[in-house]
């Protein structure tokens, strides 16, 4: 299957994209070079289902070559982040969608297990074959309304490496009979590594800033997010905005909050 130019509905996508950016951020509007790269990479996924620049450039019959694609992807000031929160809007307008739930989810995303240049990756246990391999983990905020169910926001955690370090030594040492007070003290958490309840308040603070007229009647999430801090500051917004808190599975301490 061959693609020689992005197809109309998704030209008709970027064409409004570039409007909305124009109107909440000026100046943010893609030049004709990004926009004919996202049209083609758009395109690209839809035919390929995957994101590979080789596979674009052979479905393009080498008219998009690899390093051109890779060097938009790395280099063009584009902006990512405006570009997420538009689309959604985008598509909440076109489903004339003005309330749903907010839903939290994450997936593990095994890679290769001797890279270490990909953002984000760390040591994890791959269920499949019990080992270990090296992946990525992304916490998923979606919306889930009536209609349609939408992601509007994500975060790439991991575990912070000194702490991961410490605590792995702390069992050795605990293990091996070292008193408490013998072994080393518990660092501080880097706020570059935040924990998942931290990302997930995040996301939502973000989700409510960029989408305030959006009716949330609840947030969804499952027992790993059931503390009460969580609870407590994600109950905390205006009204309008969070109605009620429920879990998937709930546990007993956070029920006892």
């Amino acid at each position: 299957m061959l693609m020689n130019a992005p197809a109309t509905f998704i030209q008709s996508y970027i064409d409004d994209l570039n409007d909305a950016l124009n109107q909440l951020k000026p100046g943010a509007a893609l030049t004709r070079i990004q926009a004919a790269w996202l049209g083609t990479c758009l395109t690209g996924i839809l035919l390929m289902n995957s994101v590979c620049w080789a596979k674009f450039e052979r479905a393009s019959l080498g008219d998009c070559k690899v390093a051109a694609l890779s060097w938009v992807f790395r280099k063009a000031s584009i902006p990512w982040d405006w570009l997420l929160r538009v689309s959604v809007v985008l598509i909440l307008k076109r489903y004339g969608i003005t309330e749903g739930v907010l839903a939290f989810d994450e997936s593990d995303r095994a890679r290769s297990k001797s890279t270490k240049r990909i953002y984000k990756v760390y040591k994890q246990k791959h269920k499949g074959s019990g080992g270990y391999v090296n992946g990525q983990t992304i916490v998923l905020l979606l919306l889930v309304t009536s209609s349609i169910t939408v992601p509007v926001g994500f975060f790439f955690y991991m575990p912070d490496p000194a702490l991961k370090q410490w605590d792995k030594e702390d069992k050795r040492l605990k293990k091996s009979g070292i008193a408490k007070k013998d072994r080393p003290i518990k660092p501080e958490r880097d706020s570059a590594y935040p924990t998942k309840t931290e990302i997930a308040l995040g996301l939502l603070k973000e989700f409510k800033v960029a989408h305030s007229l959006i009716k949330i009647k609840g947030v969804l999430a499952d027992a790993l997010y059931g503390e009460k801090a969580f609870m407590d500051e994600a109950a905390s917004g205006s009204r309008y905005f969070c109605e009620s808190l429920f879990w998937a599975s709930q546990p007993k301490q956070a029920a006892k909050t």
